[in-house]
């Protein structure tokens, strides 16, 4: 059910008083009065605080900073074709007694008259004492229809070729309010943005945008090719649902994946595997840093959580990933957080379980000790996957995806056969800091590193596998015990 459809419904189920939750005033609005002239030939009546009433000459400015007469002049108004009375930001007012009662009053005398009052503002703060009177909407961010809309207006004035560009542009542009999307194109159109840096300049503002959210980073998917060695297994898995969130996939009737948890030895891939998904899904990825979420003040962690996952929401599709799951479960684990880890934790399942949104979710853990039994249950995530130690063929690859990009041009020199032969128990990162240390090493010899380089600096690492060995061990024994896939 679109937006629209609410409302008329609200309205025709005669709910008098009508609370909607929106920082799009002027959006609202303006739906407001096209609705209510379609369903009641008639016009509304606003009231703002600063203002007063504004569009019936006979109250002009009245009410001017008087929230509790502006209720008590809609019982006054004698103009049959005003139906509706839309009171902005009113949510700051619903916690005054007077107000309250007011409301409670109103009710019956406007159900009687046909009459109805929209509430607006921008939180959703329904005292207790009026949820039995007030329904309660949330407007949600344009959908791609309206962004459309919006597009072909700009497109018509770019003349940019619709087809290819008008999809990528209304992707681009999901999340964002109607006044945003305006002011971005105006932006475009007046700094005359070339075509090909549209894109990147849209998901810039998006970034500044995601910011706002405590907790939250934004990485968008670019054509930047991304390369992580080994994890055939999760690579097919990901290559099958190359096309899930498109509208063929939509139409064919394929459920949207949830999710993954992917848990394995730290440097062995799992964090580049979630940004690998997002550049091969071209679909933006937001980072969830747990440790912005809890705060000190009571229930504000709560509302951490609450924003980040509408932000998620409103900005889907999208990936989620979850850097360190396993660290929710135990750096926040006191008893003396009157509760708060477990509310958030609440949350959070609640939300994985019901989410309806395209929000994929890639949640990355060194181990599973810590992990609660309910977040390994199927539901929550598509599937486990387990990353073990690169073997020899692995290695191989991830040594030629180093020294293709620190020596594009002269990597095939080395020796990669025999340094993969020698590097057995090393993950990826350590892999990748042999190199690097070999080319400080060359560096600091005013010449080229080498091969014998590499080696040597192999020779010194101490990989994790060694430090941690008992861990590491029963780790794998977990990963090779046929209850989870191999990645």
């Amino acid at each position: 059910m679109n937006f629209e459809k609410e409302i008329e419904t609200a309205l025709i189920s005669n709910n008098a008083l009508i609370y909607i939750c929106t920082e799009e005033e002027e959006r609202l609005e303006y739906i407001l009065k096209h609705r209510i002239h379609h369903m009641f030939q008639g016009k509304i009546c606003s009231w703002n605080f600063i203002d007063g009433y504004t569009d019936n000459p006979n109250y002009i400015s009245k009410c001017i900073q008087n929230p509790l007469e502006a209720l008590n002049t809609t019982t006054k108004y004698n103009n049959k074709k005003t139906k509706v009375f839309f009171l902005k930001d009113f949510h700051v007012f619903l916690q005054d007694i007077s107000i309250s009662r007011k409301l409670k009053n109103l009710y019956k005398y406007l159900s009687k008259n046909n009459q109805y009052i929209i509430l607006s503002g921008a939180k959703i703060t329904l005292p207790i004492e009026l949820r039995e009177y007030i329904i309660y909407l949330q407007m949600p961010l344009p959908n791609k229809q309206e962004i459309l809309i919006e597009i072909n207006r700009f497109l018509y004035k770019k003349s940019i070729d619709k087809l290819k560009y008008k999809e990528t542009i209304c992707m681009a542009y999901t999340g964002f309010s109607i006044n945003r999307i305006r002011k971005s194109l105006s932006k475009i159109i007046l700094n005359n943005i070339s075509k090909n840096q549209i894109i990147e300049n849209i998901l810039q503002e998006k970034e500044k945008i995601i910011q706002t959210t405590e907790g939250l980073k934004f990485y968008s998917s670019n054509n930047n090719i991304l390369e992580v060695g080994g994890l055939q297994h999760l690579k097919h898995w990901l290559k099958i649902r190359n096309l899930a969130f498109t509208q063929k996939a939509n139409s064919y009737g394929i459920k949207r994946p949830k999710g993954i948890l992917i848990v394995g030895i730290q440097g062995t891939g799992k964090s580049l595997s979630a940004k690998t998904i997002s550049n091969i899904w071209k679909i933006p990825l937001f980072r969830l840093d747990v440790s912005k979420i809890f705060a000190s003040i009571l229930g504000e962690s709560e509302n951490r959580i609450e924003k980040v996952i509408n932000t998620c929401e409103k900005n889907s599709p999208c990936i989620l990933w979850i850097d360190e799951i396993d660290k929710i479960f135990s750096e926040y684990s006191t008893n003396n957080d009157s509760g708060t880890k477990q509310r958030v934790t609440n949350i959070f399942l609640t939300w994985l379980s019901e989410k309806k949104q395209e929000v994929f979710i890639v949640a990355t853990a060194n181990t599973i000790n810590q992990l609660p039994i309910e977040i390994l249950r199927k539901g929550r995530f598509d599937e486990i996957f387990f990353i073990d130690l690169p073997n020899f063929k692995a290695r191989l690859k991830i040594f030629q995806i180093h020294l293709k990009t620190f020596r594009p041009m002269t990597w095939n020199k080395y020796n990669i056969y025999y340094l993969s032969k020698i590097s057995k128990g090393f993950s990826g990162a350590e892999i990748e800091q042999s190199i690097i240390d070999a080319m400080y090493t060359g560096f600091y010899n005013n010449r080229e590193f080498t091969t014998i380089d590499i080696k040597n600096a192999i020779k010194i690492i101490v990989p994790l596998s060694k430090i941690e060995r008992k861990k590491i061990l029963g780790l794998r024994r977990w990963g090779y015990s046929g209850k989870i896939k191999i990645a």
